[in-house]
């Protein structure tokens, strides 16, 4: 053999090599960036545990089926938080969470990614951005909610999902909790003895785009965060573009307990963040009802 062909031949061999590793790498971030929890496993029968709400089935703009609850607020003008789970489980796994926030009065709409739960499909960068915007347009457009009535919730992962949706669509208010400033920075963290962060194609890059958020601002974030450093949550506010933003730490709080740590002083932030950007359009009868609690 020519030591021409032997040449193509090992730059053959080069380029299936990278190809392959490239294939390797994909696939093993998508299962290092995803925990899924998949129907029938979870809690799907929230009443037990006092919440009432109702399923909802709505489609993306990729015909990909979704499934989310509504839980309703105390009154029909009250508020609507929009919330973007994390990486792992289902929707199922923020019931508690759930029960807390809706002692503040206000609806709640959480649903799953694709992949996840009762939703079909699977879960990519790309996927979950469509997903986010076909939350946002559920309640908009089915339900015909004003964008000045929602807030935005994301928490760790779906803060990445809420901050796209915010620069894609109209709302209140966002608020970020626990939430990274990119996955290369969190593989940079997690496993810093690993150059790979430059090689990942899932980006998620959040502090890129944060400096173009003009809405109100919240950014949650536990002092002790095991997994999001709190620098994170710190960096991601002193960036962001919005004129009126504000940060509250929950001292103590790791990454999954800043509500149970956080206890009613998180409550009343979040519920305080909610009234002020809605322009209070929670009814009177509902405050003097809480006061009362």
């Amino acid at each position: 053999m020519s030591p021409r062909w032997r040449w193509h031949i090992g730059v053959a061999m080069m380029v299936l090599s990278v190809a392959l590793l490239l294939s390797i790498l994909e696939t093993m971030e998508q299962r290092l960036i995803f925990f899924p929890t998949k129907y029938p496993e979870g809690i799907w029968h929230p009443e037990r545990f006092g919440l009432r709400v109702e399923d909802v089935d709505f489609t993306t703009a990729d015909d990909i089926r979704l499934h989310g609850w509504w839980i309703e607020g105390e009154s029909a003008r009250a508020p609507v938080i929009l919330f973007f789970h994390g990486n792992a489980g289902n929707l199922t796994d923020r019931i508690g969470l759930l029960r807390r926030l809706r002692r503040c009065g206000h609806h709640l709409f959480i649903f799953d990614y694709r992949g996840y739960g009762r939703s079909a499909g699977s879960p990519s960068e790309a996927g979950l951005y469509r997903d986010g915007i076909a939350a946002w347009r559920h309640l908009t457009r089915t339900r015909a909610i004003p964008p000045e009535r929602i807030v935005l919730f994301g928490r760790s992962l779906g803060g990445a999902v809420a901050v796209e949706v915010a620069l894609r669509g109209e709302a209140a208010g966002l608020i970020l909790e626990s939430t990274f400033t990119s996955i290369p920075d969190m593989a940079r963290a997690l496993y810093p003895f690993l150059p790979v962060g430059h090689l990942l194609r899932t980006r998620f890059e959040t502090i890129a785009k944060i400096g173009a958020i003009s809405m109100p601002l919240l950014v949650i974030h536990g002092t002790k965060d095991e997994l999001v450093p709190f620098e994170f949550g710190r960096r991601l506010y002193e960036k962001a573009g919005s004129a009126r933003k504000s940060f509250h730490a929950v001292v103590g709080a790791g990454h999954n307990d800043t509500d149970l740590v956080g206890g009613e002083a998180y409550l009343r932030t979040i519920d305080r963040f909610v009234r002020s950007v809605t322009e209070g359009v929670g009814d009177e009868e509902g405050r003097e009802k809480r006061a009362g609690e």
